[in-house]
Protein backbone atom coordinates (compact mmCIF):
# COMPACT_ATOMS: atom_id res chain seq x y z
CA UNK A 1 0.00 0.00 0.00
CA UNK A 2 1.12 3.54 -0.73
CA UNK A 3 0.93 6.73 1.27
CA UNK A 4 -2.48 7.61 -0.17
CA UNK A 5 -3.94 4.29 1.01
CA UNK A 6 -2.57 4.99 4.49
CA UNK A 7 -4.09 8.47 4.52
CA UNK A 8 -7.38 7.20 3.12
CA UNK A 9 -7.47 4.51 5.81
CA UNK A 10 -7.20 7.13 8.52
CA UNK A 11 -10.50 8.63 7.41
CA UNK A 12 -12.30 5.27 7.22
CA UNK A 13 -14.04 4.68 10.53
CA UNK A 14 -16.42 1.85 9.51
CA UNK A 15 -15.26 -1.77 9.71
CA UNK A 16 -17.62 -4.02 7.74
CA UNK A 17 -17.76 -6.73 5.07
CA UNK A 18 -20.20 -7.17 2.22
CA UNK A 19 -19.97 -10.62 0.62
CA UNK A 20 -21.15 -11.16 -2.94
CA UNK A 21 -19.21 -14.35 -3.69
CA UNK A 22 -21.55 -16.90 -2.12
CA UNK A 23 -18.81 -19.36 -1.14
CA UNK A 24 -16.45 -17.24 1.02
CA UNK A 25 -16.34 -18.47 4.60
CA UNK A 26 -13.70 -16.06 6.02
CA UNK A 27 -12.54 -12.61 4.86
CA UNK A 28 -9.79 -10.57 6.51
CA UNK A 29 -10.55 -6.86 6.75
CA UNK A 30 -7.62 -5.08 5.12
CA UNK A 31 -6.29 -1.92 6.79
CA UNK A 32 -2.88 -0.31 6.41
CA UNK A 33 -0.69 -1.62 9.20
CA UNK A 34 -3.80 -3.27 10.72
CA UNK A 35 -4.49 0.07 12.45
CA UNK A 36 -8.07 0.74 13.53
CA UNK A 37 -9.16 4.15 14.80
CA UNK A 38 -10.45 4.52 18.32
CA UNK A 39 -14.23 4.91 18.22
CA UNK A 40 -14.58 3.30 14.79
CA UNK A 41 -17.89 1.66 13.93
CA UNK A 42 -17.92 -2.11 13.61
CA UNK A 43 -20.88 -3.43 11.62
CA UNK A 44 -21.54 -7.17 11.84
CA UNK A 45 -24.51 -8.25 9.76
CA UNK A 46 -26.78 -11.23 10.22
CA UNK A 47 -25.00 -14.40 9.16
CA UNK A 48 -21.61 -12.97 10.15
CA UNK A 49 -19.23 -12.83 13.09
CA UNK A 50 -16.15 -10.61 13.54
CA UNK A 51 -13.03 -12.09 15.13
CA UNK A 52 -10.26 -9.80 16.42
CA UNK A 53 -6.72 -11.22 16.44
CA UNK A 54 -3.98 -9.41 18.36
CA UNK A 55 -0.39 -10.44 17.60
CA UNK A 56 -1.53 -13.92 16.57
CA UNK A 57 -3.73 -14.43 19.65
CA UNK A 58 -7.54 -14.59 19.62
CA UNK A 59 -8.90 -11.47 21.31
CA UNK A 60 -12.62 -10.79 20.89
CA UNK A 61 -15.54 -12.22 18.90
CA UNK A 62 -18.48 -10.00 17.92
CA UNK A 63 -21.89 -11.34 16.91
CA UNK A 64 -24.38 -9.45 14.66
CA UNK A 65 -24.85 -5.81 15.63
CA UNK A 66 -23.24 -2.35 15.43
CA UNK A 67 -20.45 -1.55 17.87
CA UNK A 68 -18.35 1.52 18.68
CA UNK A 69 -14.83 0.23 19.24
CA UNK A 70 -13.86 1.46 22.67
CA UNK A 71 -12.10 -0.08 25.63
CA UNK A 72 -15.37 -1.29 27.17
CA UNK A 73 -16.29 -3.12 23.94
CA UNK A 74 -12.90 -4.86 23.69
CA UNK A 75 -12.42 -6.43 27.13
CA UNK A 76 -10.01 -9.18 26.09
CA UNK A 77 -8.02 -6.93 23.77
CA UNK A 78 -7.85 -4.25 26.46
CA UNK A 79 -6.48 -6.82 28.89
CA UNK A 80 -3.89 -8.02 26.39
CA UNK A 81 -2.80 -4.44 25.64
CA UNK A 82 -2.80 -3.36 29.27
CA UNK A 83 -5.00 -0.32 28.66
CA UNK A 84 -5.96 0.64 32.18
CA UNK A 85 -7.13 4.17 31.39
CA UNK A 86 -8.50 3.78 27.88
CA UNK A 87 -6.88 4.81 24.62
CA UNK A 88 -7.31 7.54 22.04
CA UNK A 89 -4.79 6.64 19.35
CA UNK A 90 -5.35 3.98 16.67
CA UNK A 91 -4.77 0.41 17.81
CA UNK A 92 -3.51 -2.57 15.85
CA UNK A 93 -5.56 -5.74 15.41
CA UNK A 94 -6.48 -8.10 12.59
CA UNK A 95 -10.19 -8.39 11.96
CA UNK A 96 -11.58 -11.54 10.32
CA UNK A 97 -15.20 -11.64 9.21
CA UNK A 98 -16.60 -15.18 9.36
CA UNK A 99 -19.75 -16.16 7.48
CA UNK A 100 -22.03 -18.09 9.84
CA UNK A 101 -24.73 -18.82 7.28
CA UNK A 102 -25.41 -22.34 6.03
CA UNK A 103 -23.34 -23.61 3.12
CA UNK A 104 -25.68 -25.92 1.23
CA UNK A 105 -25.49 -28.52 -1.53
CA UNK A 106 -21.99 -29.68 -0.65
CA UNK A 107 -21.40 -33.01 -2.39
CA UNK A 108 -19.95 -36.21 -0.96
CA UNK A 109 -19.49 -39.66 -2.50
CA UNK A 110 -17.43 -42.83 -2.35
CA UNK A 111 -14.37 -42.80 -4.62
CA UNK A 112 -14.09 -46.60 -4.40
CA UNK A 113 -16.81 -49.20 -3.76
CA UNK A 114 -17.53 -50.15 -0.15
CA UNK A 115 -17.37 -53.90 0.53
CA UNK A 116 -20.06 -55.40 2.76
CA UNK A 117 -21.73 -58.76 3.37
CA UNK A 118 -25.41 -59.06 2.49
CA UNK A 119 -27.60 -61.85 3.85
CA UNK A 120 -29.23 -62.49 0.45
CA UNK A 121 -26.54 -61.70 -2.13
CA UNK A 122 -23.41 -62.44 -0.10
CA UNK A 123 -20.38 -60.15 -0.53
CA UNK A 124 -21.34 -57.04 -2.50
CA UNK A 125 -19.71 -53.74 -3.46
CA UNK A 126 -21.72 -50.56 -2.99
CA UNK A 127 -21.29 -46.97 -4.10
CA UNK A 128 -23.09 -44.05 -2.49
CA UNK A 129 -23.35 -40.29 -2.83
CA UNK A 130 -25.35 -37.41 -1.39
CA UNK A 131 -25.20 -33.85 -0.08
CA UNK A 132 -24.58 -32.17 3.26
CA UNK A 133 -24.89 -28.73 4.86
CA UNK A 134 -22.39 -27.07 7.21
CA UNK A 135 -22.32 -23.87 9.25
CA UNK A 136 -19.55 -22.18 11.24
CA UNK A 137 -20.72 -22.59 14.85
CA UNK A 138 -17.57 -21.42 16.67
CA UNK A 139 -15.82 -18.68 14.64
CA UNK A 140 -12.84 -18.51 16.98
CA UNK A 141 -12.22 -22.26 16.80
CA UNK A 142 -12.63 -22.22 13.02
CA UNK A 143 -10.05 -19.44 12.68
CA UNK A 144 -7.53 -21.21 14.93
CA UNK A 145 -8.00 -24.77 13.67
CA UNK A 146 -8.63 -24.30 9.94
CA UNK A 147 -8.15 -20.82 8.50
CA UNK A 148 -4.96 -19.63 10.18
CA UNK A 149 -3.66 -16.46 8.53
CA UNK A 150 -5.33 -16.77 5.12
CA UNK A 151 -6.88 -13.54 3.94
CA UNK A 152 -9.75 -15.27 2.14
CA UNK A 153 -10.99 -18.78 2.84
CA UNK A 154 -13.65 -20.49 0.69
CA UNK A 155 -15.76 -23.59 1.24
CA UNK A 156 -13.90 -25.49 -1.48
CA UNK A 157 -10.73 -25.45 0.63
CA UNK A 158 -12.23 -27.66 3.34
CA UNK A 159 -14.82 -29.79 1.53
CA UNK A 160 -12.26 -32.41 0.45
CA UNK A 161 -11.23 -33.04 4.05
CA UNK A 162 -14.85 -33.13 5.23
CA UNK A 163 -15.73 -35.53 2.40
CA UNK A 164 -12.99 -37.92 3.54
CA UNK A 165 -14.49 -37.94 7.05
CA UNK A 166 -17.95 -38.63 5.67
CA UNK A 167 -16.92 -41.50 3.38
CA UNK A 168 -14.85 -43.18 6.06
CA UNK A 169 -17.65 -43.07 8.63
CA UNK A 170 -20.24 -44.07 6.02
CA UNK A 171 -18.41 -47.36 5.41
CA UNK A 172 -18.55 -48.11 9.15
CA UNK A 173 -22.22 -47.17 9.46
CA UNK A 174 -23.17 -49.24 6.40
CA UNK A 175 -21.45 -52.33 7.77
CA UNK A 176 -22.93 -51.93 11.26
CA UNK A 177 -26.48 -51.28 10.08
CA UNK A 178 -26.86 -54.80 8.53
CA UNK A 179 -29.67 -53.45 6.34
CA UNK A 180 -30.32 -55.75 3.34
CA UNK A 181 -29.32 -54.24 0.02
CA UNK A 182 -32.86 -54.39 -1.34
CA UNK A 183 -34.17 -52.52 1.73
CA UNK A 184 -31.65 -49.67 1.71
CA UNK A 185 -33.77 -47.45 -0.53
CA UNK A 186 -36.35 -47.30 2.26
CA UNK A 187 -33.76 -46.39 4.90
CA UNK A 188 -31.92 -43.42 3.33
CA UNK A 189 -33.26 -41.03 5.99
CA UNK A 190 -32.23 -43.33 8.84
CA UNK A 191 -28.75 -43.84 7.39
CA UNK A 192 -28.29 -40.08 6.88
CA UNK A 193 -29.38 -39.22 10.42
CA UNK A 194 -27.26 -41.96 11.93
CA UNK A 195 -24.20 -40.85 9.95
CA UNK A 196 -24.77 -37.21 10.91
CA UNK A 197 -24.93 -38.06 14.62
CA UNK A 198 -21.81 -40.23 14.32
CA UNK A 199 -19.64 -37.62 12.57
CA UNK A 200 -20.99 -34.38 14.12
CA UNK A 201 -18.40 -34.38 16.96
CA UNK A 202 -15.55 -34.48 14.41
CA UNK A 203 -16.98 -31.47 12.58
CA UNK A 204 -17.39 -29.70 15.90
CA UNK A 205 -13.64 -30.00 16.42
CA UNK A 206 -13.24 -27.66 13.43
CA UNK A 207 -15.78 -25.22 14.85
CA UNK A 208 -18.37 -26.43 12.32
CA UNK A 209 -21.92 -27.70 12.70
CA UNK A 210 -23.09 -30.49 10.43
CA UNK A 211 -26.61 -29.16 9.94
CA UNK A 212 -27.92 -31.96 7.72
CA UNK A 213 -26.73 -34.92 5.67
CA UNK A 214 -28.63 -36.64 2.89
CA UNK A 215 -28.02 -40.02 1.26
CA UNK A 216 -29.30 -39.65 -2.29
CA UNK A 217 -28.34 -43.00 -3.81
CA UNK A 218 -26.73 -46.34 -2.97
CA UNK A 219 -25.97 -48.44 -6.05
CA UNK A 220 -24.57 -51.86 -6.95
CA UNK A 221 -21.99 -52.55 -9.69
CA UNK A 222 -23.46 -52.55 -13.23
CA UNK A 223 -23.04 -56.33 -13.66
CA UNK A 224 -24.93 -57.03 -10.43
CA UNK A 225 -27.67 -54.57 -11.35
CA UNK A 226 -28.07 -56.31 -14.72
CA UNK A 227 -28.45 -59.70 -13.02
CA UNK A 228 -30.92 -58.19 -10.58
CA UNK A 229 -32.96 -56.77 -13.48
CA UNK A 230 -33.15 -60.26 -15.01
CA UNK A 231 -34.31 -61.68 -11.72
CA UNK A 232 -36.95 -58.96 -11.48
CA UNK A 233 -38.11 -59.72 -15.02
CA UNK A 234 -38.61 -63.39 -14.12
CA UNK A 235 -40.70 -62.33 -11.14
CA UNK A 236 -42.86 -60.10 -13.34
CA UNK A 237 -43.43 -62.92 -15.87
CA UNK A 238 -44.72 -65.21 -13.10
CA UNK A 239 -45.82 -68.55 -14.59
CA UNK A 240 -43.02 -69.37 -17.04
CA UNK A 241 -44.95 -72.24 -18.65
CA UNK A 242 -47.95 -70.03 -19.44
CA UNK A 243 -45.63 -67.33 -20.75
CA UNK A 244 -43.91 -69.86 -23.06
CA UNK A 245 -47.25 -70.99 -24.44
CA UNK A 246 -48.27 -67.38 -24.97
CA UNK A 247 -45.07 -66.73 -26.92
CA UNK A 248 -45.67 -69.78 -29.08
CA UNK A 249 -49.24 -68.65 -29.79
CA UNK A 250 -48.01 -65.21 -30.79
CA UNK A 251 -45.45 -66.79 -33.12
CA UNK A 252 -48.21 -68.83 -34.80
CA UNK A 253 -50.35 -65.71 -35.24
CA UNK A 254 -47.50 -63.81 -36.87
CA UNK A 255 -46.75 -66.78 -39.16
CA UNK A 256 -50.40 -66.96 -40.18
CA UNK A 257 -50.18 -63.34 -41.35
CA UNK A 258 -47.33 -64.38 -43.70
CA UNK A 259 -48.70 -67.19 -45.95
CA UNK A 260 -45.38 -67.53 -47.76
CA UNK A 261 -43.56 -68.50 -44.60
CA UNK A 262 -46.34 -70.62 -43.14
CA UNK A 263 -45.38 -73.84 -44.95
CA UNK A 264 -41.69 -73.48 -44.27
CA UNK A 265 -42.13 -72.65 -40.63
CA UNK A 266 -45.13 -74.83 -39.87
CA UNK A 267 -43.12 -77.84 -38.76
CA UNK A 268 -40.84 -75.70 -36.57
CA UNK A 269 -43.78 -73.98 -34.94
CA UNK A 270 -45.50 -77.27 -34.30
CA UNK A 271 -42.43 -78.69 -32.62
CA UNK A 272 -42.03 -75.50 -30.61
CA UNK A 273 -45.64 -75.56 -29.47
CA UNK A 274 -45.35 -79.24 -28.48
CA UNK A 275 -42.20 -78.49 -26.51
CA UNK A 276 -43.97 -75.59 -24.80
CA UNK A 277 -46.83 -77.86 -23.77
CA UNK A 278 -44.42 -80.51 -22.50
CA UNK A 279 -42.47 -77.90 -20.54
CA UNK A 280 -45.67 -76.53 -19.05
CA UNK A 281 -46.77 -80.02 -17.96
CA UNK A 282 -43.38 -80.74 -16.39
CA UNK A 283 -43.31 -77.44 -14.56
CA UNK A 284 -46.89 -77.87 -13.38
CA UNK A 285 -46.15 -81.35 -12.05
CA UNK A 286 -43.01 -80.09 -10.32
CA UNK A 287 -44.95 -77.19 -8.78
CA UNK A 288 -47.59 -79.57 -7.41
CA UNK A 289 -45.14 -82.07 -5.96
CA UNK A 290 -42.64 -79.53 -4.62
CA UNK A 291 -38.94 -80.04 -4.28
CA UNK A 292 -39.22 -81.92 -1.01
CA UNK A 293 -42.16 -84.28 -1.85
CA UNK A 294 -41.70 -87.94 -0.86
CA UNK A 295 -42.86 -90.88 -3.08
CA UNK A 296 -46.10 -92.68 -2.15
CA UNK A 297 -45.94 -96.10 -0.46
CA UNK A 298 -45.68 -99.24 -2.61
CA UNK A 299 -49.15 -100.35 -3.79
CA UNK A 300 -50.65 -103.24 -1.81
CA UNK A 301 -48.49 -102.70 1.27
CA UNK A 302 -50.36 -101.37 4.32
CA UNK A 303 -48.78 -98.86 6.63
CA UNK A 304 -49.73 -97.95 10.21
CA UNK A 305 -49.39 -94.97 12.51
CA UNK A 306 -48.19 -95.85 16.02
CA UNK A 307 -48.66 -93.94 19.30
CA UNK A 308 -45.25 -94.04 21.00
CA UNK A 309 -44.61 -92.02 24.15
CA UNK A 310 -47.87 -90.08 23.73
CA UNK A 311 -46.88 -88.89 20.24
CA UNK A 312 -47.90 -90.01 16.79
CA UNK A 313 -45.15 -91.70 14.74
CA UNK A 314 -45.12 -93.19 11.27
CA UNK A 315 -46.48 -94.34 9.03
CA UNK A 316 -44.55 -97.63 9.29
CA UNK A 317 -44.57 -100.61 6.95
CA UNK A 318 -45.11 -104.14 8.19
CA UNK A 319 -41.36 -104.89 8.13
CA UNK A 320 -40.67 -101.81 10.26
CA UNK A 321 -43.43 -102.76 12.73
CA UNK A 322 -41.91 -106.25 13.04
CA UNK A 323 -38.59 -104.70 14.02
CA UNK A 324 -40.31 -102.52 16.60
CA UNK A 325 -42.00 -105.59 18.11
CA UNK A 326 -38.63 -107.32 18.44
CA UNK A 327 -37.12 -104.20 20.06
CA UNK A 328 -39.99 -103.99 22.55
CA UNK A 329 -41.28 -100.58 21.38
CA UNK A 330 -44.51 -102.14 20.02
CA UNK A 331 -46.71 -104.59 21.94
CA UNK A 332 -50.32 -105.67 22.02
CA UNK A 333 -51.43 -102.63 24.07
CA UNK A 334 -49.80 -100.07 21.77
CA UNK A 335 -52.37 -97.91 19.93
CA UNK A 336 -52.21 -98.07 16.14
CA UNK A 337 -54.21 -96.62 13.21
CA UNK A 338 -54.33 -97.11 9.44
CA UNK A 339 -56.52 -95.89 6.64
CA UNK A 340 -60.03 -97.38 6.92
CA UNK A 341 -60.06 -97.61 10.76
CA UNK A 342 -62.68 -95.49 12.56
CA UNK A 343 -60.37 -94.74 15.49
CA UNK A 344 -57.16 -95.75 17.21
CA UNK A 345 -57.12 -99.34 18.57
CA UNK A 346 -54.74 -101.57 20.47
CA UNK A 347 -52.41 -103.55 18.20
CA UNK A 348 -53.73 -106.84 19.62
CA UNK A 349 -57.24 -105.94 18.33
CA UNK A 350 -56.03 -105.51 14.72
CA UNK A 351 -56.09 -108.92 12.96
CA UNK A 352 -53.51 -107.83 10.37
CA UNK A 353 -50.95 -107.33 13.14
CA UNK A 354 -51.49 -110.71 14.84
CA UNK A 355 -48.70 -112.39 12.88
CA UNK A 356 -46.31 -109.61 13.80
CA UNK A 357 -47.16 -109.72 17.50
CA UNK A 358 -46.71 -113.54 17.43
CA UNK A 359 -43.08 -113.10 16.51
CA UNK A 360 -42.26 -112.02 20.04
CA UNK A 361 -40.18 -114.81 21.61
CA UNK A 362 -41.40 -116.32 24.91
CA UNK A 363 -39.71 -115.26 28.12
CA UNK A 364 -36.52 -117.05 29.08
CA UNK A 365 -36.89 -119.99 31.51
CA UNK A 366 -35.54 -119.51 35.04
CA UNK A 367 -32.00 -120.63 35.73
CA UNK A 368 -31.78 -124.27 37.00
CA UNK A 369 -31.09 -124.58 40.72
CA UNK A 370 -27.46 -125.08 41.57
CA UNK A 371 -26.42 -128.31 43.32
Amino acid sequence: MGLWDKIKGEFIDIVEWLDDSGDTMVHRFERYGNEIKYGAKLVVREGQAAVFINEGELADVFRPGTYELQTKNLPILATLKGWKYGFESPFKAEVYFVSTRRFTDLRWGTKNPVMMRDAEFGPVRLRAFGTYVIRVEEPGVFIKEVVGTEGTFTADEITNQLRNHLVSRFADVLGESRIPVLDMAGNYDELGNFLRDRIAPEFKGYGLELASLLVENISLPPAVEEALDKRTSMGVIGNLAAYTQFQAAEAMEKAAQNPGGMAAGGMGMGMGFAMAQQLGQQMGTAGQQGPGASPPPIPGQASYWVAIGGERSGPFTMDTLRQQVLSGRLNGQTLVWTEGMASWAAAAQVPALASILATVPPPLPPDPPQA
